[in-house]
C-alpha cells in the first residue's frame, strides 16, 4: 500500500483472518451460521494484493471459494475483482479509511448487485456486513467478524 493508505492489517497485508457470522436468505426462514478463512497474500510488483476466501456454511459440505484482486490502490479507493464458480470474474470499486475497507459490484447485465463492509475495531479484528441481490430477487444478507490468525508457535 502506499504510504498515505490508513493502517489496516486485513488486506493491505499479507496474513490469514478467520471469521464466522451468520447468512440470511430472502427465501429461507432460518439464518445459516458460516466460517470463513481469508488467505492474503504479499502485494506483487505491479501492486495487486491476490486473496483467497473459503466459505463453509455449517450443515453444507461444499467450501465455497471466492477470489479478489485488489489493484489501482489510491488513497481512499480501490478496485476489486471477483472471480468464483457461480458469478464468473466481476469488477467493482472500494473505499478506505481509517475504520473501514468496503467494497461494492454493480453488474447490470446480469443483474447482480451488493456491497461487503469491514469496520475496524478495538481489537483490530473487524465487524462485517454484506448484502447481495441478483435479478431474480435473491437476497443475501451476510454479518459476522474476521480476526486475524495467531501465528503457530514452532
Amino acid at each position: 500500500m502506499a504510504d498515505n493508505q490508513p493502517n489496516h492489517a486485513f488486506i493491505l497485508n499479507p496474513s490469514s483472518w478467520l471469521g464466522e457470522g451468520k447468512i440470511q436468505l430472502n427465501m429461507v426462514e432460518e439464518e445459516l451460521a458460516f466460517f470463513t478463512k481469508w488467505n492474503v497474500a504479499k502485494k506483487d510488483e505491479t501492486g495487486k494484493i491476490e486473496c483467497v476466501q473459503e466459505i463453509q456454511v455449517k450443515g453444507l459440505s461444499d467450501i465455497m471459494q471466492n477470489q479478489f484482486l485488489f489493484y489501482d490502490l489510491s488513497p481512499g479507493a480501490f478496485i476489486i475483482d471477483l472471480e468464483n464458480v457461480a458469478l464468473g470474474k466481476i469488477t467493482g470499486s472500494g473505499i478506505i479509511s481509517d475504520k473501514v475497507i468496503a467494497w461494492e459490484f454493480r453488474v447490470n447485465d446480469i443483474g447482480f448487485e451488493g456491497f461487503e463492509f469491514y469496520e475496524k475495531q478495538e481489537d483490530s479484528s473487524y465487524l462485517m456486513r454484506a448484502e447481495y441481490a441478483t435479478a431474480d430477487q435473491f437476497r443475501t444478507i451476510i454479518t459476522g467478524k474476521v480476526w486475524q490468525q495467531l501465528e503457530e508457535k514452532k
